[in-house]
């Protein structure tokens, strides 16, 4: 470092040394809004000395060691760390403890560069923060990931399993006839608890798949079937017997919502939708409001799983049913689960060796059969 970056950086060091033992003094009660306080001003700090200065990634590490040696017991003052700093402080250049209240948040506006200062960022943990910066750089969509973590709760495996799910994409985007049949207070909320598509990628079927297979499998994965549900429901149950009049009906899942206070009616269709499916679902909606409903419980809502749902299509069949539902697209495991991708060879890497093998003597060429029965294999799993 230079005679002048020297004599400025003790300085420096000496001024955040002051703010360290300053905020680790306050009260413990405010514990992460305090820490996120003091990593936003270290950040800011850096940042102004990189802009001024003309600070870089030698003396970011010689701050990190030099931070560390005075607060050997404090975590989170790695070179590493210091950089997450920066990147906090630039995205939320107006930080601070002080911030509207969650239920504001859809006053903001989209378009405003600052707007995610208003967002209450000092209610999610440290690690929460590095990943939305790592895996969100839209601040429309982190804004969106930042409310739902606070209103679910949600722990950071579950935050990164719903960007890598792009819920920010699909929620709200289920076909429904909710704005004619829900009152207009909770036509919102109620818009925003479906989805599509439904992502069910911890499923892998074959080509001959059934419906019941597919109701089988999401049983067996229930935990993970009621996460990608969302926020409020639990299983009821599955194959769920109704008797209206004589006749044994049975609905594939059940579900109620706590915080719709409502039950819903899940159908799974294997193909596409057909306006018939509204009638029958209309059917089962109004059997468990009749029947299962209790007097605190709200009507009844009812949600068709089918494929590629044409919008004017459910949009026809819709008009005129009285009962609220929605109908939504799903998606299957479309490839080969992470721990055997190793044991199979790509499209792409058989295609070579099949250009290759294509010249060989014909001693090999019953290689090049295997490869082809692999590769059909393979394209038998999208």
């Amino acid at each position: 470092m230079g005679k002048n970056i020297a004599k400025n950086y003790t300085s420096v060091l000496n001024t955040l040394k002051c703010s360290i033992k300053e905020a680790r003094n306050r009260s413990l009660l405010n514990v992460n809004t305090q820490m996120l306080q003091l990593y936003w001003q270290i950040g800011a700090v850096i940042l102004a000395q990189r802009k001024n200065e003309g600070w870089g990634a030698k003396v970011v590490a010689r701050l990190a060691i030099d931070l560390k040696r005075e607060f050997p017991d404090m975590n989170g003052l790695s070179q590493r760390n210091l950089v997450y700093m920066q990147t906090f402080a630039a995205a939320y250049p107006h930080f601070s403890i002080t911030q509207v209240p969650l239920a504001q948040m859809g006053k903001i506006s989209k378009k405003s560069k600052n707007a995610i200062a208003q967002v209450p960022l000092a209610q999610l943990p440290w690690y929460h923060h590095i990943t939305l910066l790592d895996k969100v750089k839209q601040i429309d969509a982190r804004i969106f990931y930042i409310q739902k973590s606070i209103e679910n709760g949600w722990s950071r495996n579950v935050l990164v399993h719903q960007i890598e799910s792009k819920l920010h994409l699909r929620q709200g985007k289920t076909i429904n006839n909710f704005k004619s049949t829900i009152p207009a207070a909770q036509n919102d909320l109620i818009n925003e608890t479906f989805k599509s598509p439904y992502l069910l990628d911890f499923l892998s079927l074959g080509e001959k798949l059934r419906e019941v297979d597919l109701e089988k499998a999401m049983l067996n994965n229930v935990k993970k079937l009621v996460l990608e549900m969302g926020k409020g429901f639990a299983f009821v149950g599955n194959q769920y017997h109704i008797k209206v009049g004589e006749t044994d009906r049975v609905l594939d899942l059940l579900f109620y919502n706590f915080h719709l206070y409502r039950f819903v009616v899940v159908e799974i269709k294997i193909g596409e939708f057909l306006p018939e499916y509204a009638g029958k679902l209309n059917f089962y909606i109004n059997a468990v409001d009749e029947l299962v409903k209790g007097k605190g419980d709200k009507a009844t809502i009812g949600l068709l799983l089918c494929r590629a749902p044409d919008h004017t299509c459910v949009k026809f069949a819709l008009h005129g049913i009285k009962s609220p539902i929605g109908v939504s697209d799903y998606k299957l495991m479309e490839e080969l689960p992470k721990e055997f991708k190793a044991e199979f060879p790509s499209v792409q890497q058989i295609e070579e060796g099949l250009a290759t093998e294509v010249k060989a003597p014909l001693s090999k060429r019953k290689k090049i059969k295997v490869k082809k029965l692999v590769r059909k294999r393979l394209n038998s799993r999208k």
